[in-house]
Formats: C-alpha cells, sequence, structure tokens
C-alpha cells in the first residue's frame, strides 16, 4: 500500500492515489461515525507500515480533505521517529526540510491545525537528530527559519516562521516536550544545547519580528495582519522567559549566600503555596544586554500604552489577544531577578522594576475609579493583570523595597497601593451578593497571594523586619476590613438564598484564605488580635442580653467565623508536630510582663469561656448548633496544641530551644501569658473544660459525623500525643468518666465505626501518661475488658448460629472490634504487653467469628484488619515463644478464610453482583497481603532477646505458606484493582529478592500461579507494576546464576522445564522470561524509566540461559531481510554483551555497563524491528 523512502524510481501513481483515497474515505468515514474501528485501522496501517513518506508526501501535497493531510503528517512522524536509526543522515535532513518547506508554501492556509502539526512534525525530528546533527545543518535550519521570522517572505510566512520557533521551544521545554522513545538524558542534553546555544537568539529573533510590525500596527486604524504576527512573537517571548533557567542557577545560589537582603532587596524563593501562579525569571548574566539594557521594557510597555490610548473607547479591546499577550509578558518580566542583574546592590533591578510599575499603575490606580468602570461593563482582565503584577513584584523584593520603590514617583509606596486596592476589592465582594465567582474573587486572591508573599519569612529574613511602619499600619487596616467583610458574609449567609451552600463548607475548604488572613493579622498582631477580642466579645455579649429574645442566628454565623479566623490567628496547624506559638507572637509584646493583660491570654480566655457556655443544657439546646459546635472543636484543636500546658522548663524561665527559636526566656520573648495555661496554674481547669466539651460532642450530638470525627481525630487524638498532658489528662475526673462511658454507655456504640476506633486508639494513647509502666498497663487492660469479655462470651454461646445474624449481635461485634483495632494501633512499648494479652485473649473467638461469618463480609472485613493491626502493633517486639503463637494463629486464620472463599465468587452471578463480590474480596486480600507484609517486618526489625530461628520458626517459610494459602484467592480478574496490584506485586517482589530460595518449597499450583501472575505484571500499564516485576524477574535470575554458578541446582526442574497438566512439556521460568522480557523490550510501548530496571533483570537471564539468547537473536537477523539492517542488528546484538569490557558477572559495575549496553542497543534497533 505505501511506498519506501530509499527508492529511486518514480513511485506508481496510481498507488499513491489509491492509498490517499482509501485515507480520505477513512478520515471522511470517522467523521460521518461510520464504521469507526476499519477506519481507524486504515489511518494506523499507514503510520505504522515502513517508509510511507512518499505517499504521505503525495497526500499533504494534493489530498483536499484537511483531516487526511493531518494524518499523512502524522503518520510521518511516526515512521520517521521509529525507523530514526536506519534513515541516512540525508534522508533526515531531507524529510524536515519538507515539512518546513511544506508549511511555507501553505502560509495563507486556512487549515491552521494542519499548519500547526506539520510544524510540529518539523521541530520533533529536529530534536530527534539534534544530538547527531552538525553545526551547519542546524544553522542552515535556523537561517531558513530566520528569514521567515524577519519578514523577508512575507507576513503570512513571517506568521508561520514565528510559530515554528514556539513549537521548536515547547519540544525542548521538559514540561511539553513529546515522548520519542529515548531516555531522560537526551531530553536533558537538548535542552541545555538550546538553552545556552540558540534560546536567546531566537528571543531576539521575536523581538525584531514583533519590532518590524509595532508602527503599522499603532497607525492602523483597521484589523490588520501585522496585529496576528506581533501577537505571535509576543506570545513566543512570553514563552521563552516562562523556560525553566538551568545555567543561571548556579549564579543564584552563591548570590544567595553572600549577598545582604536588605541592601538589596532581592527575594529569590518564597516557601508557600499560592493559588495564583507565577514563576520566577533567571536567566543569567548573558541575558543582560537583551533584557535590561536594550530599551525591551521601555518598547513593550510604550507599544502596550500607545494601543491602550488609541482603543481607550473600545472596551473590547483589552481581551484582544495582542493585549493579552503584551500584558502578559509585561507581567512576567516583572518576576526577572537573579544574575541578570548586574552586583549593585539592586539598583537595576529597582529601577527595572520601576519602569514596569509605572506602565502599570494605569490599570489599577486609582482603585476606585478602576473597580467603578469595571461595574460600569469594562473588561476587568487588565485590573487582574496588574494584580498579578504586584504578586511578581513580591515574589522578587523584601517587603521594605517593595514599598519604597513607589515612594520614589509618589508621596505613598507600593504597600499603601497594595491596601488601597485591596479594600476596594472587598468592598465590592461585600456589595456583591453573589455565590458566583467574580472579578473581585479572583482579585482578593491574588492579593491574597501577594501579602503571603511579602509577609512569609525566606531563609535569609527575619520576622520582626518584614514591614516598614506604613505597612504595618495598612496591615491592621486591612485586616479589619477582611473581618469585616467576612462577618457580612456570614450574616448575609444566614438569609439568602445560597445560605444552605454556605453552612455547608467545611473547614478545609475555607482554610488557605485563613491562612493568608492570619499573616496579614500578625503583622500587626498588636492592634488585629485586640479587634478580634473586641468583636468577639460584643457578640458573646449579644447572646446573654438577648437569650431567648430575638433570632440571633446572625450572630451566632459570625461567631463561627471569628472562631476560624481567631484558630488560624493565634496558632499553626501542626502537621503531626507539636506546633510552635508564631513568631509574631513571641516577637511582639516584648516586655509586657503582666500575664492576665497580655491580648493573646484575653483572646483564649474570652474563646474558651464561649466554649464552655456549650455544657449548659439550656444554652446547648439554644445555641450550640452541630455547626458552631464543630468550629468551636476545631479552635480547641488547635489552640491546644499550641498552648495547652507547655513544656516545664518553659514556665520555670529555662531557655529552651525546643520552645523557641532563640535563646531568649519567656518574659523576654512577650510569652509569660503561658504560664497561665501550666499544669500549675489554669490549664488542668481549661484540660477539664476541653475534655468535657469533648464528652458532650460525642453524647449529645448523635449522628453528628464530621463534628464528632473532629473530635475524635483532632481534639482528643491530639491531646494524647504530648506525654506531659496525658499525665493530667489520666488524673482528670472528666477524663475517667469518658473512659467509663466508652466502656459502658451504649450511646458511643452508635458513632460511626471509625470514630469508635479512633476513640478507642487515643484511650489507650492515654496511658502513656500513667505514673509507671504496670499501671499503664493495668489502665489498658481496663478499657479492653469489655471488648475482649464480650467476643469470649458471643464466642461461647451455644446458639451461636442461630443468634448471629441478630442486628444487635452484628452491632456489638463490628463495634467491638473496631474498638479493638483501635487499641491494636495505639500499641507503643509502654503498653505492648497488654495489648498482647488483649490480642492473645480473643485468638479463639476470632476463629470461631470467622467461621459463623464467612457470609457477612462486613465483619469478616473487620475481623481481617484487626489481626493486621495488631500483628502490626506486635511483631517485633514478642519473644520467640509468643512469636509462635502469633504465626500459628495467623495459619489458622489464613487457611480457615482461604477455605470458605476458594471458589465463592460465581461468575453465573449478574455483572453488578460480581462487581460488588469482587469489591469485597479485593479489600479482603489487600488486607491479608498486608498481614503477610507484617510478618515479614520481623525479619526488618526485632527487639526480641532470643532469635526464632532457634526455636524452629522461620519468617520466610511462614509468609511463603501464607501466600500460598492466599494466592488461588488472587485472580488475573482481582489484580486488575490497583491497590491490590501494587500491594501483591510490592510484597512478591520483596520475597524473591529477600527469600529467592523459597520459591523451591512452594507446590505446583503456586509456583505456576506466581510464574503468570508475573506475565500479566510485566504487561501491566502502570510503570510502577511493571518495575516490581523486573526486580523480581532480577531477583530470580540472580539467585539461580549464583546458585549454578556454584555447583547448586539453583531451581532445578522448574529452570529446565516442565509438563503441564495436559503432558505436554513446556520451558522453563527462565526461558519462557527471557523470550517475554527481549519481545518487551524490543517490540512494546513502555517508560525509558523502566530500561534500567529491565537491563537488570535481562543481564542475569542471559547468563541464565545463554544459548537460547543466541538463538533468539540469529532467528531475530534471520527475519531481517534488508542486508544492511541484518548486519547491523547482528552487531547490535554483538554490542549488548560485549561492549564496555562486560564480564560474566553480576557486580555492581557490570550492571551499570550492561544498562548504558541495553539503551545503546535499544536506540539502534528498536525503530526498524517494529516495521518487520
Amino acid at each position: 500500500m505505501h511506498h519506501g523512502y530509499h527508492d529511486n524510481n518514480e513511485p506508481d501513481l496510481a498507488k499513491l492515489q489509491a492509498t490517499m483515497q482509501a485515507i480520505e474515505l477513512a478520515c471522511s468515514s470517522i467523521q460521518m461515525h461510520v464504521n469507526p474501528a476499519a477506519a481507524e485501522a486504515t489511518i494506523l496501517s499507514l503510520c505504522q507500515s515502513p517508509q510511507p513518506y512518499k505517499a504521505c508526501q503525495f497526500i499533504l501535497d494534493n489530498s483536499q480533505v484537511p483531516n487526511a493531510r493531518f494524518q499523512a503528517a502524522a503518520a510521518i512522524r511516526d515512521a520517521a521517529i521509529r525507523e530514526w536509526g536506519f534513515l541516512s543522515a540525508h534522508d533526515k535532513i531531507k524529510l524536515i526540510s519538507y515539512c518546513l518547506n511544506y508549511v511555507m508554501q501553505h502560509a495563507h492556509s486556512q487549515e491552521g491545525y494542519v499548519q500547526a502539526k506539520v510544524s510540529s512534525v518539523a521541530t520533533q525530528l529536529m530534536k530527534r537528530g539534534w544530538l547527531e546533527f552538525q553545526a551547519t545543518e542546524k544553522d542552515a535550519f535556523f537561517q531558513e527559519v530566520r528569514q521567515a521570522v524577519i519578514g523577508s517572505r512575507g507576513l503570512h510566512v513571517q506568521f508561520i516562521g514565528i510559530t515554528i520557533l514556539e513549537s521548536l521551544v515547547s519540544e525542548f521545554a521538559p514540561s511539553t516536550s513529546t515522548a520519542i522513545g529515548l531516555p531522560r538524558e537526551f531530553h536533558e542534553q537538548c535542552r541545555t544545547s538550546l538553552e545556552l546555544n540558540y534560546l536567546k537568539t531566537i528571543y531576539c529573533w521575536a523581538q525584531e519580528a514583533a519590532l518590524s510590525v509595532t508602527n503599522n500596527i499603532v497607525q492602523s486604524n483597521s484589523e490588520i495582519l501585522e496585529v496576528k504576527v506581533c501577537t505571535a512573537a509576543l506570545r513566543l517571548m512570553l514563552q521563552i522567559l516562562n523556560w525553566e533557567f538551568q545555567y543561571s542557577t548556579s549564579a543564584v545560589e552563591s548570590t544567595k549566600k553572600s549577598i545582604n537582603v536588605f541592601s538589596t532587596g532581592v527575594r529569590f524563593d518564597v516557601n508557600s503555596a499560592k493559588r495564583s501562579e507565577y514563576a520566577l525569571v533567571q536567566p543569567g548574566p548573558s541575558w543582560r544586554d537583551v533584557l535590561i539594557h536594550s530599551g525591551h521594557v521601555g518598547w513593550l510597555l510604550s507599544l502596550y500604552g500607545a494601543l491602550r490610548l488609541k482603543f481607550s473607547n473600545h472596551g473590547y479591546w483589552l481581551d484582544c489577544p495582542i493585549a493579552v499577550s503584551a500584558r502578559k509578558l509585561i507581567v512576567q518580566l516583572c518576576s526577572l531577578t537573579g544574575a541578570v542583574f548586574p552586583s549593585d546592590s539592586g539598583q537595576t533591578q529597582n529601577q527595572h522594576i520601576l519602569q514596569l510599575l509605572s506602565g502599570i499603575l494605569q490599570w489599577i490606580d486609582p482603585p476606585d475609579v478602576v473597580s467603578n468602570a469595571i461595574k460600569c461593563g469594562r473588561s476587568e482582565s487588565e485590573m487582574l493583570d496588574g494584580c498579578r503584577a504586584l504578586l511578581s513584584v513580591a515574589s522578587v523584593t523584601t517587603p521594605h523595597v517593595f514599598d519604597q520603590l513607589l515612594k520614589s514617583v509618589r508621596p505613598f509606596g507600593t504597600i499603601t497601593l497594595l491596601s488601597t486596592l485591596m479594600a476596594e476589592v472587598l468592598k465590592d465582594l461585600m456589595d456583591t451578593s453573589t455565590d458566583e465567582e467574580t472579578w473581585s474573587w479572583v482579585a482578593r486572591d491574588i492579593l491574597l497571594d501577594t501579602w503571603t508573599t511579602l509577609l512569609v519569612p525566606t531563609d535569609l529574613t527575619h520576622p520582626s523586619m518584614l514591614l516598614p511602619p506604613e505597612g504595618i499600619n495598612a496591615a491592621a487596616n486591612i485586616f479589619a476590613l477582611i473581618v469585616e467583610s467576612e462577618l457580612k458574609a456570614a450574616s448575609a449567609s444566614v438569609s439568602s438564598d445560597e445560605a444552605e451552600d454556605y453552612l455547608q463548607a467545611s473547614i478545609s475548604a475555607m482554610d488557605e484564605r485563613l491562612c493568608s488572613y492570619a499573616l496579614i493579622a500578625r503583622a500587626a498582631v498588636d492592634v488585629t488580635v485586640p479587634l478580634l477580642t473586641r468583636l468577639f466579645t460584643e457578640r458573646f455579649l449579644r447572646l446573654h442580653q438577648n437569650r431567648g429574645a430575638s433570632d440571633l442566628t446572625e450572630t451566632l454565623e459570625e461567631l463561627y467565623s471569628l472562631l476560624l479566623i481567631a484558630g488560624h490567628v493565634l496558632s499553626d496547624e501542626g502537621q503531626g508536630e507539636t506546633p510552635l506559638v508564631p513568631e509574631a507572637i513571641q516577637n511582639h509584646f516584648v516586655g509586657l510582663t503582666e500575664a492576665e493583660k497580655h491580648p493573646v491570654y484575653i483572646l483564649s480566655s474570652s474563646i474558651i469561656k464561649f466554649a464552655e457556655q456549650s455544657l449548659d443544657s439550656e444554652m446547648r439546646a439554644s445555641y450550640f448548633s452541630p455547626r458552631l459546635m464543630e468550629a468551636i472543636i476545631w479552635f480547641l484543636a488547635r489552640w491546644s496544641s499550641t498552648y495547652m500546658m507547655p513544656n516545664n522548663e518553659m514556665n520555670k524561665g529555662v531557655k529552651s530551644k525546643t520552645v523557641f527559636e532563640s535563646d531568649l526566656q519567656p518574659e523576654q520573648a512577650g510569652l509569660v501569658f503561658l504560664s497561665l495555661f501550666g499544669e500549675h496554674n489554669q490549664g488542668k481547669h481549661i484540660l477539664d473544660i476541653i475534655v468535657r466539651i469533648a464528652m458532650t460532642t460525642l453524647v449529645f450530638y448523635p449522628g453528628e459525623k464530621d463534628l464528632q470525627a473532629l473530635t475524635c481525630y483532632q481534639l482528643l487524638h491530639g491531646l494524647v500525643r504530648r506525654r506531659n498532658v496525658s499525665a493530667q489528662l489520666v488524673a482528670l475526673e472528666s477524663w475517667g468518666k469518658l473512659a467509663s462511658t466508652f466502656i459502658g454507655d451504649k450511646n458511643l456504640f452508635l458513632l460511626h465505626a471509625a470514630h469508635q476506633r479512633s476513640l478507642s486508639q487515643t484511650l489507650v494513647l492515654s496511658a502513656s501518661g500513667m505514673g509507671n509502666i504496670e499501671a499503664s498497663n493495668q489502665y489498658v487492660r481496663d478499657l479492653t475488658h469489655h471488648m475482649t469479655n464480650y467476643l469470649v462470651e458471643i464466642s461461647g454461646r451455644s446458639d451461636l448460629k442461630n443468634v448471629s445474624q441478630q442486628p444487635d449481635i452484628i452491632l456489638g461485634v463490628t463495634c467491638l472490634l473496631e474498638r479493638l483495632r483501635g487499641a491494636s494501633s495505639a500499641s507503643e512499648p509502654r503498653t505492648q504487653k497488654a495489648v498482647f494479652e488483649m490480642g492473645f485473649s480473643v485468638m479463639n473467638p476470632i476463629i470461631i467469628l470467622l467461621e459463623v461469618y464467612s457470609n457477612e463480609s462486613t465483619v469478616i472485613y473487620l475481623l481481617i484488619k484487626f489481626v493486621v493491626d495488631w500483628v502490626d502493633g506486635q511483631i517485633i517486639y514478642l519473644e520467640a515463644q509468643e512469636t509462635a503463637i502469633v504465626i500459628n494463629f495467623c495459619m489458622r486464620f489464613l487457611q480457615l478464610y482461604s477455605s470458605y472463599n476458594i471458589g465463592k465468587i460465581s461468575l453465573s452471578l449478574s455483572r453488578s453482583l460480581l462487581s460488588e463480590a469482587n469489591a469485597e474480596k479485593y479489600k479482603d486480600l489487600r488486607a491479608l497481603l498486608q498481614l503477610l507484609s507484617n510478618l515479614c517486618s520481623k525479619d526488618l526489625v526485632d527487639f526480641s532477646s532470643d532469635s526464632i530461628e532457634a526455636h524452629g520458626t522461620r519468617i520466610s517459610q511462614v509468609v511463603y505458606t501464607g501466600l500460598q494459602i492466599v494466592n488461588p484467592l488472587i485472580t488475573l480478574d482481582m489484580l486488575k484493582y490497583p491497590k491490590l496490584c501494587h500491594d501483591y506485586f510490592g510484597l512478591l517482589s520483596h520475597l524473591l529478592e529477600v527469600y529467592p530460595e523459597m520459591l523451591l518449597e512452594l507446590n505446583a499450583e503456586s509456583f505456576s500461579h506466581i510464574r503468570e501472575t508475573l506475565k500479566f505484571g510485566l504487561r501491566h500499564q502502570d510503570a510502577e507494576v511493571v518495575d516490581m516485576c523486573l526486580r523480581a524477574l532480577n531477583a530470580l535470575a540472580s539467585y539461580h546464576f549464583k546458585e549454578t554458578a556454584a555447583g547448586k541446582v539453583g531451581f532445578g526442574s522448574h529452570a529446565a522445564g516442565y509438563k503441564d497438566p495436559n503432558g505436554k512439556m513446556q520451558e522453563g521460568i527462565l526461558s519462557q522470561f527471557t523470550q517475554l522480557l527481549l519481545q518487551f523490550l524490543l517490540f512494546e510501548d513502555y517508560s525509558t524509566d523502566l530500561v534500567s530496571s529491565a537491563a537488570d533483570a535481562l543481564l542475569p537471564l542471559i547468563l541464565c540461559e545463554h544459548v537460547l539468547y543466541q538463538r533468539l537473536g540469529n532467528e531475530l537477523i534471520e527475519r531481517q531481510a534488508n542486508p544492511v539492517l541484518k548486519s547491523r542488528l547482528g552487531n547490535a546484538l554483538h554490542s549488548l554483551t560485549s561492549s564496555n569490557n562486560l564480564s560474566f558477572s553480576l557486580d555492581r559495575p557490570n550492571y551499570q555497563k550492561f544498562r548504558k549496553n541495553l539503551h545503546n542497543f535499544l536506540v539502534e534497533v528498536r525503530g526498524f524491528l517494529r516495521t518487520m
């Protein structure tokens, strides 16, 4: 059907015509949805056929169907990439030239997507040959493109030339490059070469192209082609400035360490997540002449300003492509930083930024005029870009320099402008009562990110030097306005149509915005904390003064908002660690010695007193809704992690770097108030209040899952993480009441299962606060006795089979299993003995329940999960005798589960029931694999005093036996569940790497199952799964090679061959995988990241099956009809096992050599082998 590229004879015109018609018909069929499978097969045959270049060029030159031309271009790309290894240098250049000539000759074409495709083919092929092309060949390519870009061949061609360069830059940038089947090193080398040798030149060409048409654009009164050219040039410049420059970072890094940030105002890095995207531009000193000294910024601002003035009466112009592209480029130039500027104490950079700001100011200043214009219908895009420009400037300057920039040209600083702009945006938000995302929403987020960028300290700044005095006042004013807007939104939500959506908004959903609010508040903490106290107290008093007299829903919503804001201002999220008091609070209020007058203490006390009101049943019923209680619990959890019972050293005034990041004493650091929350002051009383509030949410708010989740996971669990707090907790009467309620109150059995588990875990963890180890263990025994007792009693009932399906019995069993899981996961060295006794006492009941509830999937899963969690927490501490008991129990458990579940899923079930059954089994099998993995950990970490092997127990044997039991349940269909697949192959690769010899002890069925699952894994779409399988193959082949080299049998008959159930002789496992892996590497699609792992697996396979490898190589060579390619293939196969002085060993250097050999081999032959 298709014709080779090397054929010097004139191709058969009739055949070319037939090919074109077939492709045109296929494209039309796809569009019309007529037999799409056959049409796709026709197009695919063109892409996959050997050397289809003549046919593709014929289609491109002659077809009237744009889609056919598009497919022809795609086929050229696919074939050339695939066959690159045996195309001549002349043919490669000829293909690229054809594509370039095509797009330029068809520059007037209306089918832009075809042009774009052909351009991308040219640039992809250029990149593919980049490292092998001579400098003269590259220069010829660029010279041809340059002639187009400078406009010597007309505006249409000029536009095409720019788009070719856009495509080229895109292909060479790592984030947008197209996969061409080569390793990362290739892409990195191409990227480096372009950046160092061509990128700046391309930028200059784009500048020249834009300059060449600017005058015509400014003077014209209508839409002209020059606008399209200029827009493309601006877009190309922006694309280049978005490049991730690599060869300027060393200069920047060295500057970071040597430069004085406060004198230069240079800021390199902000460690905070942003809603608004920006990227620092750091091209290095070689770009200084182009970006700094060339007048480039002035020209760009003048162009935009002239066009803006000219079209000032046409509001639509702000959203035209040329306006958008120009503004984006201006904003990006605001992010310019690093070594591109000379070392002159930041003067050049400040002048650069000031020049940009002078042009940008008209987009955003005066803010009230800009806002009113937008309200009257003007596009908001320019104003939003102005906000983004401020964010970019903030990202490259310190707060002091940021503020000083505008003071040189006007009486107020940049922070004042930022504050005024933010105020105008917030006013619009308050005036606009809509739940839709408006311009002011977007502007607020950008400006919040700007404040965050200014206020988050870098490695070289200090919190006390963040903002100048004017900035602190501005922050205080803005925070007041922020709080006002949030309170107004809270009040309005009560009566608005969107009230339900607002009320359902979770705390976490608002967390990002609240964190920005907190940073602004902390910048002026001596003003903002008293403000929060006043606002909170006013609303608290309003509740009491109007109690029962009127609807106070609005007030309660305002209290909700204030709780969230105050919680973020006073403390940070711990993220698993105990959070420090925020530095702003540490460094303010220095010298304030009266703890009771400290603003943070006053605000904290006000909120705790308010929260305490929820303990009053009448108040709770009247005012404390589940939503408000969520905010209270959230605040208490966050606040207590930071302030509740600080370390004793703090109370004594001893210097402590664990609490402060300096050597200041608490009184000196403004933290004298912390002593009021200590155990010898108000700490115990506050802790008691918190525990009683927590118990109130669990008992009096049934069914409120979110509220109870906050209580269990965040508040209570956070309290027991610290030993000194746990010591006070277990001594509290309220904590004892919580424990007794947990044991005896049936209402808590109605808690969500996960909350039961968490509460159980928390109570057991609190045992670490007991005076000694025996007391801690006794505490755990008392807590868990009701769980174990119930399960022992219920499992011993003679009528268990009859009553087991009763709802109350199932509820009791599931609840107590969840509690046992929680207690098991809380196991620590201090309480390990009691937790082991707990699990030991229910071993027999667990086995009985597993049998009784064999058809109750929920109970079965909980039984498995309990065993998994218990073994996980215990196995590394157990002595040999205890380990043997646990292992025997696990084997009984696995065997019983397997006996009830093999073949249980019937294929006769309906599709929905089959899917549901498989989903249940999937969860069970994942947990069982986790159990086997937990048992494996005994060989890795073992704190017992004697070896388990001395008592005749081998973990390897146990785990393989377990795998043999579970294997029949893990079908190939089950492995289609991604998480189960990961767990299975993770365990299998670990076992084969650590205990490969145990494979010999498996029965034939299990061995066969492992072999087939490895084959399945090698073909998996997930690269991580394939990698695990390759590691497993490496382990298998390496073990066999080393064993046979030592004169042993290795895998014996498994490696030599075996008879299948039909009596037919099959090849050995290593032979099968040698063939399979070679097939995979040569003919299938995979990530190039897998080549190294594949090389590690293939080397020992070749060493084990060298004769087979030679036979397979000879067969490949014989199948190749082309003499040239046959010779190349033979040489490549020889080099694979001989280059780089490869030896017959499996040491590390040899593996590294073989990896290089395989990479080179695949680059050399994979392309033409896939066309055979």
